[in-house]
């Protein structure tokens, strides 16, 4: 699915980190800061970098830096405690592909993880149809297909749609959707979770499977399972 590279000087986010990943089906290796991760990155290749910014030695923006004064273009995303705007300018200048502000969920890791893979070409499914029930995705085209049927969706849909498929049988919150397909990425009391879920369910619901659910408490799950004969 991808071999990643986790640099933190902090071994318990480090470990943590590899942890979710390899859980999560990914390759990994570790650096405890920005030197030894430079070492690594001139002997190895990776498909994408989670970086640290506050690292002795090397930070996070200097080892960014270097990789790109080399020609190395590995996607990258930074890990830091401050959000300011001027220090988030400052890493997408340095060519930094995205950041997650400390302290994090794991599950918005893996998300902002498998978004920058599927961006970057990186050895993903990403050519592979998305498929659960009787509705197949294909990404790259721009096509859903419904028992073979060709089915319009909005861009939001269609957005909405993708992420549900790349997460089959998950428990997902609505605060997580919120953020992954609006960008609000905190409690909100909007409905357009919902009001995008009826429009999805009416769309793609048929007799023999009606796959979206509402978890009450929770958010919602797509369950996979082919239910049409």
């Amino acid at each position: 699915m991808g071999n990643i590279l986790v640099v933190d000087d902090e071994s318990g986010i480090r470990e943590l980190i590899c942890d979710a990943l390899e859980y999560s089906g990914y390759q990994v290796g570790a650096a405890a800061d920005g030197f030894e991760a430079l070492k690594r990155l001139r002997a190895e290749s990776f498909d994408l970098i989670v970086a640290d910014i506050n690292m002795p030695r090397v930070s996070g923006y200097e080892m960014l830096k270097q990789l790109r004064e080399m020609g190395n273009e590995t996607p990258i995303l930074l890990l830091t405690a401050r959000d300011e705007p001027q220090d988030l300018v400052q890493g997408f200048m340095a060519g930094a592909d995205d950041y997650v502000t400390k302290p994090f969920l794991l599950e918005e890791l893996l998300m902002r993880v498998r978004a920058i893979l599927r961006r970057s070409g990186s050895p993903t499914s990403s050519d592979l149809p998305l498929v659960a029930g009787p509705i197949e995705m294909q990404v790259k085209s721009h096509r859903v297909l419904l028992a073979g049927c060709p089915v319009d969706l909005s861009p939001t849909e269609f957005k909405l749609l993708q992420y549900l498929l790349e997460h089959p049988d998950e428990a997902i919150k609505k605060e997580t959707l919120l953020d992954a397909i609006w960008g609000l990425g905190f409690t909100s009391n909007t409905t357009v979770v919902d009001t995008y879920i009826f429009y999805l369910r009416r769309k793609l619901h048929v007799d023999g499977w009606q796959g979206i659910e509402t978890l009450r408490g929770v958010g919602f799950i797509l369950n996979s399972g082919l239910a049409l004969a």
